[in-house]
This record gives C-alpha cells, sequence and structure tokens, in this order.
C-alpha cells in the first residue's frame, strides 16, 4: 500500500456558517450539505474540507479537536487575482508575497487568517506550472 493522495480534510469552526461566508466569499470555493446527518463541506475541484462545528461534534473525531489549529496550503491559478479577490472582500493579508517551498518546488506565497484564526496560505509554482494533481 501506499498512499497516493488527499481526499477530504476536517477542520473544526466555531460557526459553519461564518466559515463557509468566508471560503466561498473570499475564496471561491462552494458550499456541500451532505449525508443523513446534513453535513457540510467546502468543494474546490476534486477536494474538499469536511466542517465539524466545535459545539456540536460527533464520532469518530481527532482526539483532541481545535479551533484555529489549522495550516493550510492551496494552490491557486492567479496569486494577483487572490490577492485583489482578498482585497475586495475585505480580508486582510497577513504575511505579503514570499518565497517558500511547496510540495513540488520552489512557491509564492500570501498568508491570511479564516474566521477561527487558522492559517491560509495561498500560493503558485514559481515554474508557472499549476503543480497541482
Amino acid at each position: 500500500m501506499r498512499v497516493i493522495g488527499i481526499d477530504h480534510f476536517v477542520l473544526t469552526v466555531a460557526s459553519i456558517e461564518r466559515t463557509v461566508a468566508f471560503y466561498t466569499g473570499a475564496l471561491g470555493l462552494t458550499h456541500e450539505v451532505f449525508g443523513p446527518m446534513r453535513r457540510h463541506a467546502l468543494r474546490f475541484g476534486p477536494h474538499k474540507i469536511n466542517l465539524h462545528q466545535a459545539d456540536n461534534m460527533f464520532d469518530p473525531k481527532a482526539q483532541h479537536p481545535t479551533m484555529g489549529s489549522g495550516d493550510l496550503c492551496f494552490l491557486v491559478d492567479d496569486l494577483a487575482g487572490a490577492e485583489a479577490q482578498l482585497k475586495a472582500a475585505g480580508v486582510p493579508i497577513l504575511v505579503e508575497r514570499s518565497s517558500r517551498a511547496g510540495a513540488r518546488g520552489p512557491i509564492t506565497s500570501i498568508y491570511v487568517r479564516d474566521p477561527d484564526q487558522n492559517l491560509v496560505e495561498l500560493s503558485v509554482y514559481q515554474d508557472g506550472s499549476k503543480a497541482a494533481s
């Protein structure tokens, strides 16, 4: 067996509605309600982020689910467009453009915080490739 990709991950949040508003409005992800328990997720491409509200947890879950402990990196197709979209949405940029090490090579990134104070990195590969698979 070998791991070949990421299907989804979970964020613990204070408010599903506030989190959905941030990720759909500021970052353009889509919101989905799924399953018999009417759970919430955010989608982008073939990936999703499941949302667990801190005061309404269910099993199984992380041993110590905590709001604001996430540190996420998303690849974007246009960093200047991302900066403009964030500015229009009133989201302050925490760290301006800087060079970082991505999974597949050098990236240029900006950083913001979501409503739960998770660190959200938005990046492009410096060689111009989309590098997503």
